[in-house]
């Protein structure tokens, strides 16, 4: 079967969050898995400059409709590379997955900038057009190629146009008229909302501009446009699934999900068990497993010495990794951040997103110098430490569709404190493995806090809090395998609704 995974973002390419994790390990788990797999994904200006040196051109050169104008795509793929070579480049992001079978898509007006969607201020103001040109481009390549593609997996609103245009304008693309869509929803608040005008880029006909169809309160929503479109709709976990049916977690669009929700299935995301493994984390001054986890106490006082934190190692050690939003609880961590320190405890907080909570991090960091630390932006290698050196992870989303986080530091021994929500309910066993508290305010993630630094006390009873937790299994292994039997179903059903329409 051939598969294309398309996303705008995916490790090791390009990444700000769980998208990037999620579609570069699944397209690493295919290739392994005997698939006939494709990734697309935009080529970025860190993109270029991380792996320049292995980005060779495909020679193929397409002028792409956006709107009534065309515009240039230029294709790259990755050379081969010997572990010699790779040897001597120590500093370039692994990539163990098939080189010819990435296809970046290259547009220098549209993707040579600092960031992927936007910066601290806002979206850019033209990412219609910048993934409505991704959309089309990948048809295209498609298209010239002749690629037969029998599944195309698209991940979140920058690819949600493309299920659509598989049964509207490329219906009888030889390539792509058997083709199956599917679509992930890897986080619902997130649905790429456009002025009406943005119909005339899509290139697709205002009859689809209804209710029923792209419509959205008089805007245009690429999201919705993939849940419309797509013969499969997928998100990140099983709870996830049920909560985005509910006008609370629905974001507006629980109506048109609950009836398609006979195509709707919850499937929990995995972390790369090679990327995160403390035995091996080429990032830590000392490796660590589950039955010696002497390393991981040397990786404590590696953070507390990087981090400039006056406590010892014997007090407890919280961190918190992730995008400053609202939607990741960064409201309830700065306000219980006095608390915890009172209590005796240091935080570490590694993140970048919006300024407001930067500003108010900064802050805190100013007041409590010795214990509390903040790191603006994101470093791979303090990411690592802080996983494998601290003791309590925090995680007081407001919704959490899946959460890698939390799996992270389970893999890792850091004992998740977290909200009742969306894949961490699936996740994190309440007393067993974490913490968990239902009620989004500072003073509930206090209390579930405190209940962690009371298991912190007994040596005992945290040692069996680690264990559990790292006994658990995360891999992608099982997830891959349910994608992949839904695939096959999916074709399938496309296959027989084809032949049944021919007849």
């Amino acid at each position: 079967m051939r598969i294309a995974v398309v996303a705008s973002e995916a490790v090791p390419f390009s990444k700000t969050g769980g998208l990037a994790d999620v579609a570069g390990t699944l397209f690493k788990e295919y290739t392994g898995m005997g698939f006939d797999a494709f990734l697309f994904v935009p080529l970025y200006r860190r993109t270029a400059e991380q792996f320049g040196t292995r980005l060779q051109d495909a020679g193929i050169g397409i002028d792409v409709p956006v709107g009534k104008a065309f515009r240039k795509c230029r294709v790259f793929t990755l050379k081969m590379e010997t572990e010699e070579r790779q040897g001597h480049n120590s500093r370039l992001p692994r990539f163990t997955g098939a080189p010819d079978r990435v296809f970046f898509i290259g547009n220098e007006e549209y993707f040579d900038r600092d960031e992927l969607y936007g910066t601290p201020a806002g979206d850019y103001p033209d990412n219609d057009q910048r993934f409505a040109f991704f959309c089309r481009a990948v048809m295209e390549i498609c298209k010239v190629l002749d690629l037969r593609i029998d599944l195309m997996h698209c991940n979140d609103w920058q690819t949600g146009l493309i299920p659509l245009y598989i049964k509207t304008l490329y219906r009888d693309v030889p390539a792509l008229e058997k083709t199956a869509s599917v679509i992930t929803i890897h986080n619902l608040g997130y649905q790429g909302l456009f002025p009406m005008q943005a119909m005339g880029i899509t290139g697709l006909s205002m009859d689809l501009f209804n209710p029923e169809g792209l419509e959205f309160y008089g805007k245009v929503n690429f999201l919705k446009a993939g849940i419309v479109g797509a013969d499969v709709i997928t998100t990140v976990s099983g709870t996830y699934a049920k909560e985005i049916l509910t006008p609370e977690s629905g974001f507006g669009l629980d109506g048109i999900l609950r009836k398609r929700a006979g195509s709707l299935m919850g499937i929990l995301n995995g972390i790369d068990y090679a990327e995160w493994d403390p035995s091996a984390d080429t990032y830590l001054p000392h490796t660590y497993s589950k039955s010696d986890l002497s390393g991981k106490a040397e990786c404590k006082k590696e953070l507390i010495k990087r981090c400039s934190l006056e406590n010892n190692a014997d007090a407890p050690l919280i961190c918190f990794i992730g995008r400053l939003s609202t939607q990741k609880g960064v409201d309830l961590l700065a306000g219980a951040a006095p608390e915890l320190i009172a209590a005796g405890a240091d935080l570490v907080v590694i993140g970048k997103g919006d300024e407001h909570y930067q500003k108010i991090l900064s802050s805190i960091s100013d007041r409590f110098r010795e214990s509390f630390f903040f790191h603006t932006g994101f470093s791979e290698d303090l990411a690592h430490l802080a996983y494998a050196g601290a003791d309590i992870f925090l995680m007081p989303s407001r919704y959490e569709p899946c959460g890698l986080g939390q799996m992270i530091a389970m893999r890792y021994g850091t004992v998740p404190v977290a909200r009742r929500t969306g894949g961490i309910s699936d996740t994190v066993e309440d007393g067993l493995t974490g913490f968990l508290f239902d009620e989004y305010s500072a003073s509930a993630l206090a209390g579930a806090v405190r209940k962690a630094l009371s298991a912190h006390k007994s040596r005992r009873a945290w040692q069996g809090l680690i264990k559990n937790a790292m006994g658990r299994d995360f891999s992608w292994r099982k997830s891959a395998k349910i994608y992949g039997d839904m695939y096959r179903d999916a074709v399938k059903a496309k296959g027989l609704s084809g032949a049944a329409a021919s007849r």
